[in-house]
């Protein structure tokens, strides 16, 4: 059964693999609650988070071009009430510990996490006090003097902000195996589904049919990210062909 295995800089998730050797491909992998968490956890990314990660990693169309266009805008253009991080570091919501470190933290987040004590919400102010606007963002202009709003201020309570993004156990219960397949359907595992599978695929000779396990970190989670924008056979292009 996959498994998932963590360290202290980063969390790694394993797959296992049924791949077609003749034609080189990833029939579906046996996937567990961590994997499918993260997967499903890929739909809730604002769009601005995932240009961001995949600047780096060659961004396919045109929203890359979007994104440097509002980087290099001034902020003289801007709405008074506005600013360019919104755009650019959207902030993406927390995954549960398990798969945290699956993707890139946003700069954003890792901050204010690290500033965060129990039943303590960091927020800021204008340090030249010119209104009673205040942000969670430390990056944010203050929209009266256009000053960042760095001068800290406290909150204490239940960390709302925190909560409202994090989803602390998961999408999918921890009772079953999933099955994914290489174009990324998601569903429970069973002996009878995976029979049906190897017709549907018109696999005739079963020594064929090869079992691999393969890990899953930060970098694998950034290439099936974009492997899922521009492919149908994007197991198959991760850990296989391994042309993302």
């Amino acid at each position: 059964m996959a498994s998932s295995t963590s360290s202290s800089t980063t969390n790694k998730v394993t797959l296992k693999l049924l791949i077609d050797t003749k034609n080189e491909k990833v029939l579906f992998a046996e996937a567990s609650k961590a994997v499918i968490d993260f997967l499903f956890n890929l739909l809730r990314l604002p769009v601005g988070a995932v240009v961001k990660l995949l600047n780096k990693n060659g961004m396919v169309g045109s929203l890359g071009n979007l994104y440097h266009s509002v980087e290099n805008l001034s902020d003289n253009y801007m709405e008074q009430d506005q600013t360019k991080d919104v755009l650019l570091n959207p902030r993406a919501p927390v995954s549960s510990n398990e798969i945290s470190g699956l993707l890139p933290a946003n700069d954003e987040d890792a901050n204010n996490t690290n500033n965060l004590g129990a039943g303590q919400t960091l927020f800021y102010r204008c340090a030249s006090n010119c209104s009673d606007d205040f942000t969670c963002n430390s990056t944010t202009r203050c929209p009266h003097c256009r000053r960042v709003m760095t001068y800290q201020i406290n909150y204490i309570g239940n960390n709302v902000v925190q909560e409202n993004f994090a989803t602390k156990n998961g999408f999918v219960k921890d009772v079953v195996t999933f099955m994914v397949m290489d174009d990324l359907v998601v569903q429970p595992m069973s002996t009878i589904s995976s029979i049906t599978l190897l017709n549907k695929f018109n696999i005739k000779e079963v020594g064929s049919l090869q079992e691999k396990v393969v890990e899953m970190g930060m970098d694998e989670g950034i290439k099936l990210l974009k492997a899922s924008l521009q492919s149908k056979a994007v197991l198959t292009s991760v850990f296989i062909k391994k042309d993302i």
